[in-house]
């Protein structure tokens, strides 16, 4: 993307509802945007200065290069550099996949700003994503939406790569150790002792990582684990269950169903090979 201000939009097409890119930019910036609120999510990305964001739901944060931040739609912010101005690009985004990102906690409104330790890969997505934008075809608003899918998740893994004590990676083993022990009764207290903190630390780091609580992901593991039996195995709905550390055949079923909108037994009948 060249060095002078731009700014792309493009109205979103009918058939793009998951997701649609709205609008793509770089600016120098050198005054304040106040108690402003977009129609879209917006992502900026902070190459060059520093300055402050300020969220109803996050408060006032101080923002250093490199680094970027989340918008809401429908939500007042406020931001801006310094007196030495900041250099900014900037994408608009919505759609029904949006809801994906926030209840993964790919995008969290109480934390929307992330420090990054790759500029460059952001610098490179963005730039994509204008080339893509500019075309203004079916298939460029396309590719232009799995850009922004890329952004919002290589974004969630700088903010967990980035060396604090509270995302570190090593808590990586925490997650694993849960997985593998998944079809085990959970002592929270226990298990959060294990790794030294306390429940509600772990409960914070869970959702972190995962976009999940410990329990969530528990269950989350031992579904899939009972629908890999379902399609491999002959074995009874109630052998499933208690496989996968569900001793309530009844009780399993619902949680099946609630979850894949279809029965066990339904599932089976779906995906087993003849």
């Amino acid at each position: 993307m060249p060095d002078r201000q731009l700014a792309l939009y493009r109205s979103p097409s009918a058939a793009m509802g998951g997701l649609s890119v709205t609008g793509v930019g770089r600016h120098r910036v050198e005054q304040a945007i106040v108690g402003r609120r977009l129609p879209d999510f917006a992502v900026v990305l902070v190459e060059q200065g520093k300055g402050w964001l300020e969220t109803g739901a996050a408060g006032k944060q101080a923002i250093a290069a490199p680094s970027l931040f989340w918008l809401f739609p429908g939500k007042a912010h406020s931001y801006g550099p310094d007196e030495s101005g900041w250099t900014e690009r900037w994408a608009l985004f919505e759609g029904a996949l949006t809801r994906d990102f926030t209840r993964m906690r790919l995008i969290v409104e109480q934390a929307p700003v992330v420090r990054l330790s790759d500029l460059g890969d952001m610098q490179r997505l963005f730039d994509r994503l204008y080339a893509e934008l500019s075309l203004d075809t079916a298939l460029s608003q396309a590719e232009a939406a799995a850009t922004v899918h890329r952004l919002v998740v290589r974004a969630a893994r700088q903010a967990i790569g980035w060396g604090n004590s509270e995302s570190r990676p090593d808590f990586q083993r925490a997650v694993e150790d849960l997985r593998n022990r998944a079809v085990e009764p959970l002592d929270l207290k226990a298990f959060a002792a294990k790794f030294e903190m306390s429940p509600a630390t772990l409960r914070r780091k869970f959702a972190l990582h995962t976009g999940l609580s410990p329990k969530a992901f528990q269950l989350r593991i031992r579904l899939d684990l009972a629908k890999q039996l379902l399609v491999t195995t002959d074995s009874p709905v109630e052998a499933v269950a208690m496989a996968v550390g569900i001793h309530d055949a009844f009780y399993f079923s619902r949680l099946f169903r609630d979850r894949e909108t279809c029965s066990p037994s339904e599932f089976r009948h779906r995906h087993t090979r003849k």
